[in-house]
C-alpha cells in the first residue's frame, strides 16, 4: 500500500520517518520524496498489515496522510494509446496489453511523468 505524506512546517526538521519505523517495526519503502526546509511531500509503500498502524503513527506526528489507492486517472474519451506514458513512467505503471494501454495503479508514485508527457491529456493525477 502507497502512503502520500504531507510534511509542514515546523515538523520538516524531525526523524519523521525514522521515529515511525521504530515505533510501527513497520519495513517502509520511500518511492519519491521532495523536501525543503519548511515542508515537503513523500510516497512510502507500505506492508498493507502494518498501513493503518503507520498511518496513525505519522498523524500523530502532525502529518497529513493520503492513501494512494488510485493515484492516477485515465480520461477514457481522450486516451488513444498512444503509448507517451508507457515510455515516460519512471516505475513501469503503465503498458500494452492487445495494443490497449492498462495501467498497474500499485506501481504509481505521483510523480507527474505522465501527465507532463500524454499529449492528449487524458491523464489526471488524484490529489487530496
Amino acid at each position: 500500500m502507497k502512503l502520500m505524506l504531507h510534511v509542514s512546517p515546523g515538523i520538516v526538521r524531525y526523524p519523521l520517518i525514522a521515529s515511525v519505523i521504530l515505533e510501527t517495526s513497520a519495513l517502509v519503502n520511500i518511492e519519491r520524496a521532495s523536501i525543503d526546509a519548511v515542508s515537503g511531500e513523500i510516497v512510502l509503500e507500505v506492508p498493507a498489515e502494518k498501513c493503518n498502524e503507520v498511518k496513525e503513527a505519522f498523524e500523530r506526528r502532525g502529518v497529513r496522510v493520503v492513501p494512494l489507492e488510485i493515484p492516477v486517472v485515465r480520461d477514457e474519451n481522450e486516451c488513444v494509446h498512444c503509448g507517451a506514458c508507457v515510455s515516460i513512467c519512471p516505475t513501469g505503471t503503465f503498458h500494452f496489453d492487445d495494443w490497449l494501454v492498462v495501467a498497474d495503479s500499485g506501481k504509481c508514485i505521483q510523480c507527474g511523468a505522465c501527465v507532463m508527457g500524454c499529449p492528449q491529456r487524458a491523464l489526471k493525477l488524484v490529489l487530496k
